[in-house]
């Protein structure tokens, strides 16, 4: 091969690069550590190492969106056809919850026209729980904020 044709060929691949942009994680926009999600094919951090158990932590895009989306949800389950439109899905969670984890940040596409709900509210004092993010207890079917559960933990400690 002469040397302007090297030339050009190096010149033709800098180019090809250039033009080709790198895979970002749909979620935070990173380009290192990349891999894709076995429900819906998107770009991620291949970062669940990150993430300590039982902290509870939002580190983990690779987890967030396996944990907390009806898209992972629907491949888990293996249900057919498009998460957004499944009835399955939609019957396996509150619909609090099943808005939640069609809409929230985690999702790389968001669930279209979700339905509306009555807010859960604490049964003791009345507070507005929100179930997909505020700490909270449930007993016999009732739910309780999070300061309410503490107090109910500690009457329940001190019998």
């Amino acid at each position: 091969m002469t040397k302007t044709k090297k030339n050009q060929k190096t010149r033709l691949v800098r180019a090809t690069r250039m033009r080709t942009p790198k895979p970002r994680c749909g979620l935070c926009g990173k380009t290192t550590r990349l891999i894709q999600t076995p429900c819906c094919g998107q770009w991620i951090c291949n970062d669940q190492q990150n993430y300590v158990l039982f902290s509870y932590a939002r580190n983990s895009c690779q987890r967030n969106h396996d944990r907390f989306t009806l898209c992972s949800s629907h491949y888990h389950e293996k249900h057919k056809g498009d998460w957004q439109t499944c009835a399955q899905c939609k019957k396996n969670f509150e619909t609090e919850m099943y808005v939640w984890y069609g809409t929230n940040e985690y999702n790389f596409e968001k669930l279209e026209n979700p339905p509306s709900y009555e807010p859960t509210k604490c049964a003791q004092c009345g507070k507005v729980i929100a179930l997909g993010t505020d700490g909270y207890s449930m007993n016999g079917g009732k739910y309780f904020c999070w300061d309410c559960s503490e107090v109910r933990r500690k009457i329940t400690a001190w019998n």
